[in-house]
């Protein structure tokens, strides 16, 4: 592995409470690792388990999605779906022979600019003692 690599994180992030906090990151200027791409969701709950697979096939190293806390939700239930179907999206993915590590799920708020910050540190080491992602676009390769 190169001295130099950096791992590709995708965020898949809710409009209402992530986004918001990870603004408050970047007005606040608290120290984070640049890795992390945003994509902003309507809500946590409306993330597809295919697009987890698409971001790894399309060459990202790592997923994250966040939401807002339990209970908190813009749409009252839409951050406990997201739950259930991350619950899902373990045994689909598993099943896929994708390394579980390499997807966090997290809530923060919109205060929690800080707490948006130290997680995307803390993802980006993860990712980065886990090495470059290649397994999904070795076996897209070989079944053409």
């Amino acid at each position: 592995m190169q001295d130099n690599w950096e791992p590709k994180i995708i965020a898949f992030v809710c409009n209402w409470c992530t986004y918001a906090g990870a603004d408050l990151a970047g007005t606040s200027r608290f120290k984070y690792a640049s890795n992390v791409r945003i994509i902003k969701t309507p809500c946590s709950g409306r993330i597809d388990p295919m697009f987890l697979v698409h971001t790894l096939e399309k060459g990202a190293d790592g997923v994250m999605i966040s939401g807002c806390h339990p209970n908190d939700c813009h749409y009252n239930e839409g951050n406990f779906n997201a739950r259930r179907k991350y619950m899902v999206m373990r045994a689909l993915l598993t099943q896929l022979g994708i390394d579980m590590e390499r997807i966090t799920i997290s809530w923060c708020s919109a205060s929690e600019g800080i707490k948006f910050a130290n997680l995307v540190n803390e993802v980006t080491e993860k990712i980065k003692k886990l090495g470059p992602y290649k397994d999904i676009v070795q076996l897209n390769k070989s079944e053409r």
